[in-house]
């Protein structure tokens, strides 16, 4: 049962991020107003939201209503084989790179690829993306830009994936030999992971730690897995113990909400942004 949103207004939670796919249903430049007008001052977008208005237009429309970017979404799709498939998914991760830069963002995250069935080769597919990320890594140096490799829940290894704990994620980062390449934590997939304090602290030890995505983890799942992200506290994660274990390594990052749900989209996107804020002061903020 979600709780009914407040009628506050201009709350002003501190270190909050909304991802734009969390409100996915609604127009992007009314979103971008919900945002604000609830006095929260970032939001993580996506390239589709660069190719609908234009990436100057996109800037323009961000920095009016008082925003900054906190992660754009999404490189990545790195598992590619063939000489001309490969060149071009790092010419797309070049352009996504640019995009973020040309954004104020930080960190573009990652989603590295999965395999086909034709070819099952995932030990194959993790070494293409570590060979990408490696020749990737430079550019988004020299662009200020960092890349956010994102593990995904081991259910998305075939289509979405092969990158299934921060652990992968971190090898591959280290392996690029960057400071740029690191992972973000999002707590929809990596919740699991019985390793996963360990990776936590392994992933700020070396300065790889670029970003705390939260959402929970519904029940029963949707036909679309993905779609099953909720509200936090509508699922079964422990959001205290988890934001407890980023903050433990002086995180002190935006923490961005990002839920792919049918009902969420279908709300209207003043209360959607009322009960994330609400559940984000409830159950993440007083751990972060």
């Amino acid at each position: 049962m979600n709780t009914p949103p407040s009628t506050r207004t201009g709350i002003g939670t501190p270190r909050l991020s909304i991802n734009r796919w969390s409100c996915r249903s609604t127009p992007l430049q009314e979103f971008l107003e919900a945002t604000a007008a609830a006095g929260i001052d970032a939001v993580g977008l996506w390239r589709q939201d660069v190719a609908e208005v234009g990436l100057d237009a996109l800037r323009r429309r961000v920095d009016d209503a008082g925003l900054r970017v906190s992660t754009l979404c999404r490189g990545g799709f790195l598992t590619v084989d063939g000489e001309q498939e490969r060149a071009d998914a790092l010419e797309d991760n070049r352009r996504a790179i640019d995009e973020a830069a040309a954004l104020g963002a930080p960190t573009l995250v990652l989603v590295v690829g999965g395999i086909s069935r034709e070819d099952k080769d995932i030990i194959g597919a993790r070494a293409r993306v570590t060979e990408s990320i490696a020749q990737l890594a430079p550019y988004a140096e020299q662009a200020g830009v960092t890349l956010s490799i994102e593990p995904l829940h081991p259910m998305f290894a075939a289509d979405r994936a092969v990158v299934s704990t921060i652990d992968q994620a971190l090898d591959i980062a280290e392996a690029s030999g960057s400071p740029a390449a690191g992972v973000v934590v999002d707590t929809y997939h990596v919740w699991w992971d019985p390793g996963l304090e360990r990776a936590i602290q392994r992933a700020a030890s070396t300065g790889r730690l670029f970003s705390y995505q939260v959402c929970d983890w519904n029940l029963p799942l949707a036909a679309e897995p993905l779609f099953s992200r909720g509200y936090m506290g509508d699922g079964y994660i422990d959001f205290p113990s988890i934001t407890r274990m980023v903050a433990a390594t002086g995180y002190t990052g935006d923490i961005e909400v990002e839920i792919f749900n049918e009902d969420v989209w279908a709300t209207p996107a003043d209360d959607a942004v009322q009960i994330i804020a609400e559940r984000f002061e409830q159950l993440v903020l007083p751990h972060a």
